[in-house]
């Protein structure tokens, strides 16, 4: 009885045994396939964290050159205000030296054309020219109405004549009096070579000499210069009488004060 009841048992575990067996493959399948499975998308979850981190960075980046950026715009903003501040500055200031420098022409024309009619009768005779260029007045007087051949002091007859400049003189405020002394190519010679060696001193003599006189008139002495330039600024022939007579003269020349 015992014998039969140990081989009833052994054969009811032979099932047991192999439906044991076949549960555990598929376990071990299933386990595997789930790990691979978790494995992948822990890879897939690593690979996320990188980018994740990488877009971080990258946001930061993007947030620190937006900043820049806006502060770089915020900069040209104030240079664009600053430049156009200066741009209509300028425009005034050129707006205002274009008016001023009008004004000056006029007070030239002002001048030349009160020197013109005081000096009419010089004029006419050939003894004096007036002329205007780009706000530069210039009197010429031949030699002979102020002195006289080879001397460098100003004759009665050339004060006359120097009193009508002056007159007109004495209302120009705003420039330069430049008296300059030309003369021929004639050298000097005999015994003026003692006192006046070359026209070169000759010509600094009697442009000195105007200049002392225009001051002895109350023109301001600061607004004075004298110029000598003896025989190199011709202004017509010296072969001829009358170019040579031309070439020795005073010029009075109204320039800009520096």
């Amino acid at each position: 009885m015992r014998k039969t009841f140990v081989t009833i048992t052994a054969l009811a575990l032979v099932p047991l045994g192999a439906v044991g067996c076949v549960s555990k493959s598929e376990y071990t399948k299933t386990v595997q396939a789930a790990e691979a499975h978790y494995n992948a998308l822990d890879a897939e979850n690593t690979r996320l964290k990188h980018e994740l981190a990488g877009a971080g960075k990258r946001n930061e980046q993007l947030t620190g050159e937006s900043g820049e950026l806006g502060k770089s715009i915020t900069d040209l903003r104030q240079r664009l205000s600053a430049h156009e501040g200066d741009n209509t500055r300028l425009k005034q200031e050129l707006a205002d030296a274009q008016k001023a420098r009008e004004e000056k022409v006029r007070e030239v024309s002002s001048t030349y054309e009160q020197l013109v009619a005081k000096m009419k009768g010089e004029i006419d005779k050939g003894q004096v020219t007036i002329s205007e260029l780009k706000g530069k007045l210039t009197v010429n007087m031949v030699e002979a109405i102020l002195f006289d051949s080879g001397k460098a002091e100003v004759k009665p007859e050339g004060l006359v004549v120097l009193g009508k400049v002056i007159e007109i003189l004495k209302t120009v405020n705003d420039k330069s009096i430049r008296i300059e002394g030309h003369t021929d190519n004639k050298p000097i010679v005999g015994t003026l070579t003692q006192r006046y060696p070359t026209n070169w001193e000759l010509s600094a003599g009697r442009a000195i000499n105007v200049a002392r006189y225009l001051e002895k008139q109350g023109i301001e002495a600061a607004t004075l210069s004298a110029a000598a330039f003896g025989e190199f600024k011709p202004v017509a022939e010296n072969a001829t009488t009358e170019g040579r007579a031309k070439n020795r003269r005073i010029e009075i020349v109204l320039v800009p004060k520096e």
